[in-house]
């Protein structure tokens, strides 16, 4: 699916280590915007408020739809990229180069034995409601994650190995470990306000989308939300580094890609990032606008199709209907061996991507990793129809491979109606697979996360967005990752549990040697590409376009030639300069590292129709 990163998920997660200025002021003057959310869901009265008050506003368009704005539930990249904006974690990204700096936490360090972690927790962070954010807050946050399933949801493959977290005073917190654990310094989990969340009933219900503004400690408040149609947010004036620019911040669902794009061809919009990246038909059609920018830097994400290996969870019940014949090693990297990515970088992406092979992007060196000459699963569609024959799937008189039940094999592939590039690889796959003598059936649908949890389905197009410390992208494939029962949603992406897997998991995690960790992840790397359950085809790029007259300057991660949207991070809209009413829009506008937010609704410059945008996990598809 898709994440924070997952955060997604991709969670996609984050981490931090050392203060930070990021912009020096850019003296802009002062904008006067009338605009707000002026859609057939929010017409005119927005726009009378915003234009009475004169406030900044920045729209981003965003192409996928909030799942939660509970940080114990949300999984899809636009909610997690928004809790970066609503709540510190402990410790954050460096947009340079991706150290750990100082988040909540201003410095951490472990016992000799690694096994006891003590955290300085900074005595200047506020929550929006004026109380003070503690130690206690933390310790809170992750003991309700460590002792409600519900809690555990999005985020507790973070505390699996914690055994005691407690908060000595408001500015100490202690993290008791099971066995040594690399990644204290990379805990992407949102600390949220004890003396609101202790409130929660049923934390696999609440959605936190009930009661505006939503208390947090970030850079923005979120001051009001409509299931898939916008979350609008506001700047904290107490956040410790400062307060972001712009006045008000829009993130606003675009179901249909092309007329986000068209929204920022006629200034309704600042940036526009796409289903995660512009596709280079879109981004070739702007490039000539004047006022219009497009950036287009390595990504932090995959592209791969996902295999159902048999749905199953913790108590060995299994679910779903997958094939059977996907069961099958042999079978799982023939399928791997009929697809050619070179079509798919050339074709598909038109060169805006690079070719897949280990399950972490090249954009992170020290973890990158590439199979061996004769380990390397090439486009041999001879050999991928031996193997088939081999695993006992042969082909009837018709030409059709038939399973165990000897009817024709005919794989579901689920894709995200909104991804033109998960429909344009899937034409390819029923060429290439046709060919071997499989039939495949597209099964597009808006929300995929219903079908891919219950185990309804044979093969998925998958995405996430790693972070700088892989750990979280990695265990979503272990066993403790799978649901506790049928009925529950677990930590999961595609139900893969594998011994020796899980070995090598749980030795990376416990190593503080950083060659021998990478060592070690590039093992599990490779273990995962032998099993053939992930099948990496692209590294796409991060194409996203902007109006450099409404942004002036925003940054990137990494700033030399980084994403805006989907970073590991709130830099690109804490650091957004309005561009001055006046400033026409030229190359001088942004500079190096500089770019600027993401896209979603609409706001007018006073008297000028003009427009503002920003950004943020992974996703993006349906998990991050």
């Amino acid at each position: 699916m898709d994440t924070q990163d997952l955060d997604g998920r991709g969670h996609p997660r984050r981490a931090a280590r050392t203060p930070l200025r990021l912009l020096a002021a850019a003296g802009a003057a002062a904008l006067t915007v009338t605009a707000g959310l002026a859609t057939p869901l929010n017409p005119a009265p927005q726009q009378a408020r915003a234009e009475e008050e004169g406030k900044k506003v920045l729209t981003v368009a965003v192409a996928q739809s909030v799942d939660s704005l509970s940080p114990f539930l949300a999984t899809r990249l636009v909610s997690t990229s928004i809790h970066r904006l609503m709540y510190e974690y402990l410790t954050n990204y460096d947009p340079k180069d991706n150290h750990a700096i100082p988040g909540l936490a201003t410095k951490w360090e472990p016992s000799a034995d690694k096994l006891t972690w003590t955290y300085t927790i900074r005595s200047n962070s506020k929550w929006s409601d004026g109380k003070g954010a503690t130690a206690e807050d933390a310790a809170w946050t992750f003991n309700k994650m460590m002792t409600d399933e519900g809690a555990a949801t999005a985020n507790g493959s973070f505390v699996a190995n914690f055994r005691k977290v407690t908060a000595p005073s408001p500015t100490k917190l202690v993290i008791e470990l099971k066995k040594p654990q690399a990644t204290m310094a990379a805990l992407d989990v949102p600390i949220v306000p004890k003396h609101v969340w202790e409130n929660v009933d049923d934390f696999s219900k609440f959605n936190n989308d009930k009661t505006f503004p939503i208390v947090g400690n970030g850079p923005f408040v979120v001051t009001g939300y409509k299931a898939d149609s916008f979350v609008r947010l506001k700047p904290n004036k107490s956040f410790w580094r400062g307060a972001p620019k712009f006045d008000e911040l829009v993130f606003r669902y675009y179901k249909d890609q092309d007329a986000a794009v068209a929204a920022l061809r006629k200034g309704e919009v600042s940036f526009v990032a796409g289903q995660p990246a512009l596709t280079p038909a879109q981004a070739a059609s702007l490039k000539g606008d004047k006022n219009i920018k497009v950036n287009d830097a390595p990504g932090r994400r995959f592209y791969a199709l996902a295999t159902n290996p048999g749905a199953r969870a913790k108590n060995g019940d299994k679910f779903g209907d997958g094939h059977e014949s996907l069961l099958n090693q042999k079978v799982r990297q023939a399928l791997f061996m009929a697809v050619d990515r070179k079509t798919i970088i050339d074709k598909v992406f038109q060169g805006h991507a690079v070719e897949g092979e280990g399950y972490i992007p090249p954009r992170f060196s020290t973890y990158a990793w590439k199979p061996t000459d004769g380990q390397k699963l090439s486009y041999e569609p001879e050999k991928a129809a031996e193997l088939l024959d081999q695993a006992g799937y042969k082909k009837n008189g018709d030409g059709k491979r038939v399973g165990k039940d000897g009817k024709p094999i005919n794989y579901r592939v689920l894709c995200h109606a909104t991804d033109p590039q998960d429909k344009a690889v899937g034409k390819y796959l029923e060429e290439w697979w046709g060919a071997l003598g499989i039939g495949v059936t597209l099964n597009c649908l808006d929300n995929v996360t219903d079908p891919w949890l219950a185990g309804e389905y044979d093969l998925a197009f998958d995405g996430w967005s790693v972070n700088p410390d892989p750990d979280f992208v990695l265990s979503i494939h272990t066993c403790a990752a799978l649901p506790a029962t049928p009925k529950d949603t677990g930590a999961t992406d595609n139900f893969i549990c594998d011994k020796k897997y899980d070995d090598l998991y749980d030795k990376q995690l416990a190593e503080y040697d950083p060659a021998k960790r990478a060592d070690l992840v590039k093992q599990l790397e490779s273990r995962l590409y032998d099993t053939g359950y992930m099948n990496v085809m692209a590294y796409p790029n991060a194409v996203e376009a902007y109006r450099t007259d409404q942004i002036k300057s925003i940054t990137t991660m990494p700033e030399a030639a980084g994403n805006i949207y989907g970073q590991d991070g709130y830099w690109s809209w804490w650091s957004a300069t309005p561009a001055a009413a006046d400033e026409a829009s030229d190359d001088e506008s942004s500079s190096t590292g500089v770019v600027i937010g993401i896209v979603a609704g609409v706001v007018v410059l006073a008297g000028a129709g003009v427009f503002f945008t920003m950004r943020r996990r992974a996703t993006a598809e349906d998990r991050e």
